[in-house]
C-alpha cells in the first residue's frame, strides 16, 4: 500500500472515530431520543442553518434527496421539523425546527461543546497550534471537494 492509500484510509478512520466518540462521549438528549442518527444528524444541520432547504441538506449531508424527504416526512409527522413552502419558489420546501426539537439540538450542541472543551483544554501550545494548522488542511480538503461535487 502506498502513503496515499494509507492516509485516505487513516483520515477517513480518524474523523469517523472522532466524530462517533464525541457523540458517544457527549451523551444528551439526541443520544436518548430514540432518533437514528440520520434523523439526528439532519436535526443538527437544521439547527445550525434554520430555513435551510430539503435539497441543500440532502447535499450537506450527502444523502439522496428521496432518503432526505424520508427523514423529513418523519421528523415531521414526529413534531421535531416543520417544512414550509418558500414563497419565492413553492416547490422548495424550506426547514426548520420546533421548539422541542430546538431545545434538543440545543442541548445536543452545549453537551458535544463542553466534552470537547474540556479535552481541548489539557493539550499543550504544541498541539494546540498543530490541531489548527491541521483544521485549516481539512478545512482546504472539504473545500476543494465541494468544488468538484456535481
Amino acid at each position: 500500500m502506498d502513503t496515499r492509500t494509507d492516509l485516505v484510509t487513516e483520515l477517513f478512520s480518524t474523523v469517523g472515530r472522532f466524530r462517533r466518540t464525541l457523540r458517544r462521549s457527549a451523551g444528551g438528549p439526541f443520544a436518548s431520543s430514540g432518533l437514528t442518527e440520520s434523523q439526528a444528524e439532519l436535526l443538527r444541520l437544521v439547527g445550525r442553518q434554520p430555513g435551510i432547504s430539503v435539497s441543500a441538506a440532502a447535499a450537506d449531508l450527502a444523502l439522496a434527496p428521496n432518503t432526505a424527504s424520508t427523514l423529513v416526512s418523519k421528523l415531521s409527522a414526529d413534531g421535531l421539523l416543520v417544512r414550509t413552502p418558500d414563497p419565492e419558489d413553492r416547490r422548495v420546501g424550506r426547514l426548520a425546527l420546533t421548539v422541542p426539537a430546538q431545545r434538543l439540538a440545543d442541548a445536543s450542541r452545549a453537551a458535544r461543546r463542553a466534552a470537547l472543551a474540556e479535552v481541548l483544554d489539557g493539550l499543550d501550545a504544541d498541539d494546540t497550534r498543530a490541531l489548527a494548522a491541521g483544521l485549516q488542511v481539512l478545512s482546504d480538503i472539504t473545500k476543494k471537494l465541494q468544488e468538484k461535487r456535481p
